[in-house]
């Protein structure tokens, strides 16, 4: 651990690596990511070769983001309900099928281009399904203080495989054809699985029932619109996906018919990417000591925007290849930058829904931008599309003089675990309610400008924890006097509500605390409502008394 100015300890770049089950899955993951990209070299070139659409030949990428944009978020809610070892396994097992099924369909040349992009959509939905999982057991794996580190090193070694598998990819299919890449993808998922197989992570089980799918995925959408900061993320990372999504969406059209080269011509511009890539991850954590937030992202919007010129206007090869290391450098600092900002400021109970609708929102614009680039390239020219693409580049970072991204904080959002649950005189059952909290507070006039500040973050707060209907309500004939009133649906809902309070949340509560005047602390009501009809009879030995 190193210590900056301001006192607080960051992890240095290798310090994941103390941890074993980092070390075991990151190397394993090698070997899959190596197996992934041979694969992708393989069905982009393979596309180029059966069809001479410029449109279907970027649908190749974006049927492997659309299903992550349409499916992340119901993984998101699965990833926060089951076990996600058992679910990375199951993802891991279902892309290893559909692997297998596209090299005997590729071998036997059955491969037409709508089954080609089928194929890619399934591995897309397999991904969709692992990614949630994957990157919230990170957190499982690593202590919080080396999260950043972990992810920075995620990214690299992705990008260490992109940097030499796309080339590699390149010789098999030009040697071999794109069915022995194929089978080199199916043979890589081996290690992975073994590895998550063996993996026993030390996880503390949820003493509440399971949520729902649907209300899981509510409660997911409910805490990213109730928090500004992470929605500020999102519109950056769309954005910056639908705009970059044109470098490697095009990149094999650039390949054949800009610089006149062929598969390997085209894997060796991938591995430039994957090089810049790897270069981008290993200053990443200098850079973020160095810059805001909000001025990485936009030289990473300028990166990309430089590299996606260069490609249009280039007739070279080594020469679109530095743009390229450009390019790569610039999508790791950016793509990297907003995941930490995401987990960083999400807590563990909601982690998984938070990656996931981060990803919808990333993996949405890179699949819409590679189809609209797609169609730009098909009517106007490759050239056309680089450069009108460049031009968005430059307009999304400008999006930043208006929606500037929030500075990456540490706060401390474990859960606080100190609520326990009350006793009560009725015998309620966890379906219960609807039920509704009334809290009581004496605020003196000198304290009522930072009381209803911080009463506005409170609301936040628990409207973003699930409480509905909050209200601040002042006492008309004793003015000292502030009720908060909220409601959830059961009585199941509120210890849920309750227990989702995490330590950064807990300072609200104690300064609120201490603006109370109140002999004894602030006054708690909870009450089970019931409905009353507008003709009310109650029995009586004498016969029925009627309320009116």
């Amino acid at each position: 651990m190193i210590d900056d100015d301001n006192g607080t300890q960051r992890s240095s770049t290798l310090a994941p690596f103390r941890h074993g089950i980092f070390r075991a899955v990151w190397t394993a993951s090698l070997a899959s990511n190596f197996g992934g990209l041979i694969q992708s070299v393989g069905a982009a070139w393979l596309m180029t070769s059966i069809t001479t659409s410029s449109d279907m030949v970027a649908l190749v990428q974006a049927s492997t983001a659309l299903p992550i944009m349409l499916f992340s978020l119901a993984s998101g809610a699965i990833a926060d309900s089951f076990d996600r070892r058992k679910v990375m396994l199951v993802a891991q097992g279902f892309m290893l099928v559909i692997s297998i099924l596209l090299t005997i369909f590729a071998y036997k040349g059955l491969i037409t281009p709508w089954m080609l992009l089928s194929f890619t959509f399934l591995i897309g939905c397999g991904t969709a399904l692992n990614n949630p999982s994957w990157q919230a057991s990170v957190g499982d794996m690593v202590p919080r203080e080396d999260l950043p580190a972990a992810v920075a090193l995620n990214s690299m070694g992705f990008n260490l495989t992109r940097s030499v598998g796309p080339a590699i990819g390149g010789i098999i299919v030009a040697a071999a054809g794109a069915a022995a890449a194929f089978a080199v993808n199916a043979a890589s998922y081996v290690a992975l699985l073994t590895v998550l197989a063996r993996w026993k992570p030390d996880v503390s089980p949820s003493r509440l029932p399971r949520e729902t799918l649907g209300a899981a995925m509510g409660a997911g959408i409910r805490y990213m619109a109730m928090s500004p900061n992470i929605g500020k993320v999102l519109l950056r990372s769309s954005v910056f996906g639908f705009t970059s999504g044109s470098i490697l969406a095009l990149l094999p059209l650039v390949a054949r018919d800009l610089v006149s080269g062929g598969p390997l011509t085209y894997g060796i511009m991938l591995g430039a990417f994957g090089l810049g890539a790897v270069g981008g991850a290993l200053i990443s954590g200098r850079l973020r000591q160095m810059l805001s937030s909000e001025v990485m992202v936009r030289c990473a919007f300028l990166g990309f925007s430089i590299c996606s010129l260069t490609a249009a206007l280039s007739s070279y090869a080594w020469l679109t290849a530095t743009g390229l290391l450009i390019g790569g450098a610039c999508w790791v600092l950016a793509l990297s930058h907003f995941n930490v900002t995401v987990q960083m400021s999400t807590p563990r109970w909601v982690v998984g829904r938070a990656l996931s609708i981060y990803q919808t929102a990333t993996f949405g614009g890179i699949a819409l931008g590679s189809w609209v680039w797609g169609v730009v390239a098909e009517t106007h020219g490759v050239e056309a599309a680089l450069i009108t693409a460049a031009i968005s580049m430059l307009a999304g970072g400008a999006i930043g003089f208006a929606v500037p991204l929030p500075q990456l904080t540490t706060m401390n959002l474990d859960p606080l675990n100190r609520w326990t649950e009350p006793l009560l005189s009725l015998d309620l059952k966890p379906r219960s309610g609807p039920i509704a909290i009334m809290i009581e507070y004496v605020i003196g006039e000198k304290d009522l400008p930072e009381f209803i500040e911080l009463m506005a973050e409170r609301g936040r707060i628990r409207r973003r924890d699930g409480a509905r209907n909050w209200t601040l309500a002042r006492d008309l004939e004793n003015p000292d006097i502030w009720i908060e009133s909220y409601h959830t649906p059961t009585w199941l809902e509120y210890v849920r509500h309750n227990t989702r309070a995490t330590y950064a949340d807990a300072a609200i509560s104690e300064r609120i605390r201490a603006l109370h005047s109140g002999a004894e602390r602030p006054r708690v009501r909870r009450m089970i409502e019931r409905q009353t009809s507008a003709q009310q009879a109650i029995v009586t030995p004498k016969g029925p008394i009627d309320l009116h």
